[in-house]
Formats: C-alpha cells, structure tokens, sequence
C-alpha cells in the first residue's frame, strides 16, 4: 500500500511537472499582453485577441508593466520596481521564473527586443531623472551601450534600425528610423509635421508603422511651461508605410487622447489605449474598416503587446541580417574602420 502511494505521488508530480512545462512554452494561438489595475497595483496580464480570458500573470506588491514577448514567445521582458527601482525583468509565458536582466540596477523601462532574441534595446533614465538616452544591450552580459538621445525605441524585424521619437511635445517629437550600423537617421514626415509623434510599432513585415500623432501646430510654450491638456487630447493614431507613403489617420481626434499603438504582427489591426468613463481602457480598431473593439473593462488598463505564433520571426544567425552588436561597431568606429 505505500509503495501504490509513492508511485501515485510520484506520478501526479511528473504530470504536475510535464504540464506546468508545456504551459511555460511560447503560447500555440496568438496573445496580448497588457498591464492592469484591478488588484489595486499595476500587474502584467495576458488576454487572446477579442479580450477574452483575461489573466494576470504577475502576483506581486510592486508594480510591474510594460511587459513585451519575446520574438517566439517563450519569454516576457517587463519593467518592475520590485527591488526599489524600476528597472528590466524576464519571465516564462506562464509568469514563472521571474529573474532580473541586470545585476546593477539602473532605471530602465520601455524595453523592445531584437528579431533574434539576443538583445534588447530600451530607455535609460539619466542621474537627474530629465533626459532619456535608448541603450542596446545583449542578453546574458552585463555590458550597455548607449544608442540615441530618443524616446520609445521599437526594433525593426529586419534588424538593421530602431524607431524611436526624436525629443518629445514641445521640442521636436519627430519619428525618426536610427540605423544600427552607421547611426544615420531617417524621418519619415517632413520636417514640419512635427509634435508628439510617438510609441512607433512595427508590424511583422517591417513595411508599415503604426504610431501616436497629433497633426495640429503646438501652440508656443514658454520655458518651464507644459504642453495645454487640450493638444495632448487630440493625440492619435496614425499608420505609415515604412518607405513614406500612405500615411493615414485610423483613429478619430475625438475624444480624449489616444496612444501607445501596437499593430498586430499581420499589420491589419492596431492596439491602442484610451481614457472611457476616466479609467484607461485599450481597444482595437481595424486598419482597413475602421471598426473599433474595446478589449477591456475592468479599472486602468494600458499598454498592449501582440504575438502571434504564425509571425514568429526567425530567430537563428542568417548572412544577410545584421550580425555585429552595438557595442562592437562602436569599437569599430573608433578605430576608424568601416
């Protein structure tokens, strides 16, 4: 009889084991993560793409946020303050083995991943907390560069650039496309059309952006002086191809501002987040019909990152993607070598 129970125990615990490792794998149908407040502090939450089944993947004191997918799913990098400053975190699709990136901490947040999983680029906060540089780093050294003085970076799927918004509302705020090679900057919008454009997002192809605009001149601010409530209210959704062209408005001025857009990894529907009944919701509107779905309810939810199992990037070396990291090329600069 007691051998029975120990076979009996020893049974459920390999398939306790076995089952909790296939749910720790990248997800099989594609998912959305996002963060919310409805347990009274910012947890990272998980949901499918109509909003339903909705789970919290974080059960912590701290605050945790800003969760972005791995390019095949199998981990989530995230922002928490859970050891005194907020700075950058990895966990399993499940919210298991939660570890930290760095062992110095730094305030680090808004990170994105590169296409091959091997490194990650993110906002760095200066010593007065003022200015934010974007830094790369690869994944298992300790070793950073720093990159741009820019705001929300998001890595291209081809590697070779990072989009990012060049200043902010009231100094320049321009889209800008940083090539990781030589530093050269692109913009995609001529230089009048500038103010608040923000929170790029690719989508799997790497042929069209969506990001955060508000096509109406800044009024003059003098020094110290914040940008009005009523121009940051008119901030939207806009999508463009990434060669320049087709630059269309998917998400109506109307209403209070809309922001941080992530477009699906087919490019045909946009995450955004927006104010509805003073809480924070995030909704999704298609690129093509216009319709609109709102994906939460409950309390302040924000911040949206999409990923689709049928996208999934490749993610071993190729010949004819950028190879070298930052850090290297630097060197390379340096030496005065091409």
């Amino acid at each position: 009889m007691r051998l029975k129970s120990i076979f009996s125990i020893t049974l459920l615990m390999l398939i306790c084991g076995t089952m909790c490792a296939l749910f720790a794998k990248a997800p099989t149908t594609p998912k959305i993560l996002f963060t919310s407040t409805r347990d009274g502090n910012r947890e990272i939450y998980m949901m499918n793409p109509d909003g339903s089944e909705q789970v919290n993947l974080t059960q912590h004191h701290a605050e945790d946020l800003q969760a972005v997918w791995s390019p095949t799913g199998e981990e989530i990098l995230f922002v928490s303050d859970r050891d005194g400053v907020r700075d950058l975190y990895l966990m399993k699709p499940d919210g298991a083995n939660v570890r930290r990136v760095f062992k110095k901490f730094v305030y680090r947040y808004y990170p994105t991943w590169a296409p091959d999983g091997k490194q990650i680029a993110y906002m760095h906060k200066a010593h007065d907390l003022r200015a934010s540089i974007i830094y790369v780093a690869t994944l298992g050294k300790q070793k950073e560069e720093s990159f741009v003085n820019a705001l929300y970076p998001a890595w291209a799927p081809d590697r070779t650039e990072i989009a990012c918004s060049v200043g902010g509302p009231g100094q320049d705020g321009r889209l800008a496309l940083i090539n990781i090679r030589t530093g050269e900057r692109e913009h995609l919008l001529p230089v009048k059309e500038r103010g608040g454009q923000s929170f790029p997002s690719w989508s799997a192809a790497g042929d069209k952006l969506a990001f955060s605009w508000n096509n109406n001149p800044l009024p003059p601010l003098a020094a110290g002086e914040h940008v009005p409530d009523a121009w940051l209210d008119k901030l939207t959704i806009y999508i463009i191809n990434r060669d320049g062209t087709g630059l269309r408005q998917i998400v109506d001025e109307a209403g209070p501002r809309a922001m941080a857009p992530t477009l699906s990894p087919n490019g045909e529907e946009v995450l955004y987040t927006q104010e509805i009944n003073e809480n924070l919701q995030i909704f999704k509107v298609d690129v093509d019909s216009g319709v609109r779905t709102q994906l939460t309810r409950i309390k302040r939810n924000f911040g949206a990152d999409w990923f689709d199992p049928a996208y999934t990037l490749p993610v071993s070396p190729q010949p004819a993607l950028l190879t070298t990291t930052w850090g290297e090329l630097k060197m390379e600069n340096r030496d005065g070598r091409k």
